[in-house]
């Protein structure tokens, strides 16, 4: 009996315990060119006026969109799992999360 269910050569992934621990981010920007998308993770602290980029990501248009394809499905998975999400305040969008910059600290 044949399987149809093979899956192709598994490939390994190396994982270092630095890059295992994360980043933490809650802001991103993200630009593109004809051959590229970059997204920039940013890290926004409050009663600090400058915003620090933690990480960058290149990756060509295809690999942007399956990315977007891959984000929408674990949305959905952990929205049937835990509840929607609710994005406070949606409109209009800002670059400032915690409110207006001020310089108190």
């Amino acid at each position: 009996m044949e399987n149809n269910n093979q899956q192709g050569p598994q490939i390994q992934i190396d994982l270092s315990p630095e890059v295992a621990k994360g980043v933490y981010t809650n802001f991103q920007i993200i630009s593109h060119s004809n051959t590229e998308f970059v997204l920039d993770f940013i890290t926004m602290l409050p009663g600090l006026q400058k915003a620090q980029v933690a990480s960058r990501v290149i990756m060509a248009p295809e690999h942007a969109k399956r990315l977007l394809a891959a984000l929408q499905e674990n949305v959905v998975r952990y929205e049937q799992e835990f509840g929607k999400i609710t994005i406070p305040n949606q409109e209009p969008r800002t670059a400032t999360p915690f409110g207006p910059v001020r310089n108190d600290a």
